[in-house]
């Protein structure tokens, strides 16, 4: 990658030479915490923007997913930090950028997360298929589809009406012109008579992403994909069925599949409790929300869940366990770190609704932190890449909140490394007017990534 002077074997094989040289076994671990360290120390000094790099090999570009990072900042510190063989979780798995490079570098991956599409689009995306099945299989569907669309629209609109409970299909008239419900009702029940599962999960993620899109969709929402929907009576909605035609296209193009290894476990498991087994994971690479719901990812997620046979309901509980939600209630008392506490105060000044919150989402990634201190081996790293945000006018900092908190969750924090956000490419929510100074675009120009280290 020409980020560091040495690999991972090398760098291993220098601490376990200065943890041999060690007279104890007290000091041989105090050698190996310390090299560890320093080598974490070091690659967060590195360039960690990676601009200009491709990020639409392997799966990564199959599905639009908001605030991703590029897969060239995991695939650094797997490459550094852990071996073959070795487990990788992200308890955070998002779109599942970290399983995919995982896998794609012989770990083993393991990720968490309670947003239903999420775990859909990283299980397709971490799964082998062949293309020309996976093409021929996708072509088979449309071309049903698009048979029952025109002789058959008296059963497609009895599906449509019985299919969704009444505060769902509200939902759907409100958001889909009629001849795109039939569409994609057209198309969905062609998807669910595919036998396997594989094959079927990977046309729900071409599916859902003819609904969240960069650019159109077949709704009437327009920045669906930025997670900041809003009504377009006279937006031009593409059909159905040309839109799942291109993302199939482009989902099966050479380059476009999954690492050819499997074997990747997805668990419906919050971060704060994974249920996986002390010390069991190598290493952690994960990107929490951003505090106080800066990006609102199931406000965008219900456009397709729905389709899937969740409920309005059912999505709106879902979103209330959401860390960095924005609700008020469900805080905690756990003891917060001084940094933290003194961030509170200042803000409650300002605002305290936005204190309270802030303050629920700290004890929540105490939480987190906890959790991937516990699942992690001694000597093990976890990377943390958060934004900040600016409440009220005020940077709180949460890069420096949280790294005070691994430390008070028993990690050693082996600094911070800032990156540059690429805008154009990591699908923020959108910037209106000519304005640069929205408070958006303030809080969203970097990131930073917490290095911690498990003694």
């Amino acid at each position: 990658m020409g980020h560091s002077p040495s690999g991972p074997e090398e760098d291993v094989a220098t601490e376990r030479c200065r943890a041999s040289d060690s007279e104890s076994p007290e000091g041989a671990e105090a050698a190996l915490h310390k090299g560890a360290v320093e080598r974490l120390s070091s690659l967060l000094e590195a360039d960690l923007g990676f601009h200009g790099a491709n990020g639409r090999f392997a799966t990564h570009g199959w599905h639009p997913f908001p605030a991703k990072f590029p897969p060239q900042l995991p695939q650094f510190f797997i490459e550094h930090l852990s071996e073959p063989g070795q487990t990788v979780l992200d308890p955070m798995l998002g779109s599942g950028t970290t399983l995919v490079e995982a896998q794609r570098l012989g770990r083993k991956a393991i990720g968490c997360d309670i947003d239903p599409l999420a775990r859909m689009i990283a299980a397709a995306k971490l799964t082998p298929l062949d293309a020309i099945d996976a093409l021929k299989t996708g072509r088979a569907v449309l071309e049903r589809a698009r048979k029952d669309y025109w002789s058959r629209r008296g059963a497609l609109e009895d599906d449509r009406l019985g299919r969704f409970d009444e505060k769902t299909r509200d939902f759907l008239d409100y958001w889909f012109p009629e001849d795109r419900q039939l569409e994609l009702v057209a198309l969905l029940r062609q998807i669910e008579e595919v036998e396997n599962s594989s094959m079927r999960r990977f046309l729900q993620v071409v599916f859902s992403s003819t609904i969240i899109a960069k650019s159109g969709g077949v709704s009437l929402a327009r920045d669906l994909a930025h997670t900041r929907p809003h009504r377009v009576l006279d937006k031009p909605t593409p059909s159905a069925f040309v839109a799942f035609e291109k993302r199939l296209n482009a989902n099966v193009a050479p380059g476009c599949a999954a690492p050819a290894q499997s074997g990747a476990r997805i668990l419906a498991a919050s971060a704060a409790d994974t249920a996986l087994p002390p010390a069991s994971v190598d290493l952690v690479v994960t990107s929490p929300p951003y505090a106080n719901n800066a990006i609102d990812y199931m406000r965008a997620h219900k456009f397709s869940l729905v389709w899937f046979g969740w409920t309005i309901d059912d999505l709106t509980d879902i979103r209330k366990s959401y860390l960095g939600h924005d609700a008020l209630a469900g805080e905690s008392a756990i003891s917060l770190p001084e940094r933290c506490e003194k961030t509170l105060v200042e803000l409650a000044q300002l605002d305290e609704r936005k204190a309270h919150v802030l303050r629920r989402y700290f004890c929540e990634m105490s939480g987190v932190l906890g959790e991937m201190h516990r699942v992690l081996r001694p000597g093990g790293s976890a990377v943390v890449v958060v934004g900040t945000s600016t409440l009220r006018g005020m940077d709180v900092e949460t890069h420096k909140a949280l790294a005070a908190v691994g430390e008070s969750e028993g990690f050693a924090c082996a600094g911070i490394g800032v990156r540059q956000l690429d805008r154009d490419k990591r699908m923020m929510p959108a910037r209106w007017g000519d304005s640069r100074q929205s408070q958006i675009e303030q809080r969203m120009h970097e990131e930073y990534a917490i290095g911690l280290v498990k003694p």
